[in-house]
């Protein structure tokens, strides 16, 4: 979601607790081709889903709950974040959206991994509650190819590229929060090296640790806070 992040602090720290599953956050400026790597990605790894926010919005024609959006009233969507289960939250013109931190979690101690898209706003505040959330950022090769892009969609009128080109710019000053970037030239090879983050994350000692408890104690490897 592309807002002004309204935080919401969890009442148990989720940061301080190792899952199974791991949390992905992917973040780029309008037009780098994030929607489309991310729905590639998907399409060809089932071990990971993306998280669906809720919304208070009304659905669009064709929007079906629970895939788009899970579209609640405002007093259900008031009444989960009084309850602390929404990860960040917005108002945009008048509509609530918020991230499930409640679902996340669920999804994550099943063993299942969850990928959010998100701003760089929303990516810090993750990492406040997940200490371990991989943030990814996707950027274009160059600022002339994100324009170009931009145009060939066919959905905005000159004024609104340009602002978005303005804004990219503030938002690509933001990728060196992340853990890994990928500059999306060809989109097969940028595809590869995203699915390769994923593997690699599945791949260290704490996703291990979480997904294979018994056999970790079992081989007596021991985590480095217990030879500490």
């Amino acid at each position: 979601m592309k807002h002004e992040i309204k935080h919401d602090i969890p009442h148990e720290a989720s940061e301080h607790r190792d899952y199974p599953g791991n949390l992905f956050m992917v973040v780029a400026p309008s037009g780098a081709g994030k929607s489309t790597l991310v729905n590639a990605l998907l399409a060809q790894d089932p071990d990971i889903c993306l998280s669906v926010s809720f919304t208070t919005r009304a659905p669009r024609p064709g929007e079906q709950d629970g895939q788009a959006y899970h579209f609640v009233s405002v007093e259900e969507f008031l009444r989960r974040r009084r309850a602390g289960e929404f990860l960040e939250s917005a108002e945009v013109h008048g509509n609530y959206y918020a991230t499930s931190r409640l679902w996340i979690e669920e999804q994550m101690s099943e063993g299942r991994d969850v990928l959010l898209e998100i701003d760089w706003q929303g990516a810090q505040q993750v990492r406040k509650q997940f200490r371990n959330a991989v943030g990814i950022f996707i950027l274009p090769p160059s600022i002339a190819a994100l324009e170009e892009r931009l145009k060939k969609r066919g959905q905005d009128e000159p004024n609104v590229i340009a602002r978005r080109l303005l804004a990219a710019g503030g938002e690509m000053a933001h990728a060196g929060e992340a853990d890994y970037v990928l500059i999306n030239e060809e989109f097969s090879r940028a595809l590869g090296e995203l699915q390769s983050v994923v593997t690699a994350t599945r791949l260290r000692v704490a996703s291990q640790r979480a997904r294979h408890e018994d056999l970790f104690i079992q081989l007596g490897i021991h985590s480095p806070q217990a030879t500490e």
